[in-house]
């Protein structure tokens, strides 16, 4: 049983606000993200700087991917009891650092003690025009941005004890922000890539009815790779040329790899989220 889906159905019928990377209420998109010690990340692995800051990023990306622009910040941290001032400054060295970064004001949020680090942010952003997981259309082109598998890779050195590089994309998300809001008016669906390529496409499948026709295989240690933060996005393919000249412009590396066809898409990845 997938607990994640069963968990959140209890909620969908009551609301048409769930199901995409953020709530859309007028023009403000409302994103909320956990980041637990031991659950996303182990304290030898980054420093509380690196911590904080990716905590920040990987809820600014669905903000991104939603095409809206992240004003405001809620910070909830639990923090444990033997972290020291200098434990405390780097922690908000690394959250400031970021909202600088992207011109988000924090604007308050919680503090409690525990015995491990975790972290919950909402980031409120505003937007004139949401892209939703739901509006890829028949024949749509599908695309994502950089490249995927690093983060699937760093992760599994990081569990069997070896160090990975401070630019790894699994340490730091790089995020096209600056791109993605370009091409934003030529998108019909979008989302950013968290839980893995494939795992993605299923949900985008569900939501906008469709199926994907891919034009080459893709291995399952690229379509299974999560904490990748890339942005996965549909378009007309009459958009192409407009979206590659873009995409060289601010130097984002496209793929497009699939369209959008009738029937629908089944992921075939383990669920790393919540195994039975």
């Amino acid at each position: 049983m997938n607990k994640e889906d069963f968990f959140i159905k209890q909620f969908v019928n009551n609301t048409k606000l769930i199901g995409d990377d953020g709530a859309v209420i007028g023009k403000w998109v409302y994103s909320n993200d956990a980041f637990f010690e031991n659950v996303h990340f182990k304290k030898e692995w980054m420093s509380l700087e690196q911590i904080a800051q990716k905590a920040m990023l990987v809820n600014i990306s669905d903000a991104i991917a939603m095409n809206a622009k992240p004003k405001y910040a809620l910070l909830t941290v639990a923090i444990p009891k033997e972290y020291n001032t200098k434990d405390l400054k780097e922690l908000a060295k690394g959250f400031k650092k970021v909202a600088k970064e992207f011109d988000i004001e924090i604007i308050g949020g919680d503090t409690i003690s525990n015995t491990k680090l975790d972290i919950s942010i909402t980031i409120i952003s505003k937007t004139k025009k949401p892209i939703l997981r739901s509006g890829i259309k028949k024949d749509d082109l599908l695309c994502y941005t950089g490249t995927l598998g690093s983060s699937k890779r760093d992760l599994e050195k990081l569990l069997n004890g070896k160090k990975v590089s401070k630019k790894s994309k699994f340490i730091k998300p790089r995020l096209n922000a600056e791109f993605f809001y370009k091409v934003a008016k030529y998108i019909n669906a979008s989302m950013d890539i968290s839980d893995g390529l494939f795992f993605e496409l299923e949900r985008m499948s569900k939501l906008s009815c469709v199926g994907f026709e891919f034009f080459e295989k893709i291995d399952k240690d690229i379509g299974c790779s999560g904490e990748e933060y890339e942005l996965l996005f549909s378009f007309d393919k009459k958009y192409k040329e407009k979206i590659e000249k873009l995409a060289k412009k601010y130097d984002v590396p496209l793929n497009i790899f699939a369209k959008a066809v009738k029937g629908k898409y089944k992921c075939e990845c383990a669920n790393h989220h919540f195994e039975d």
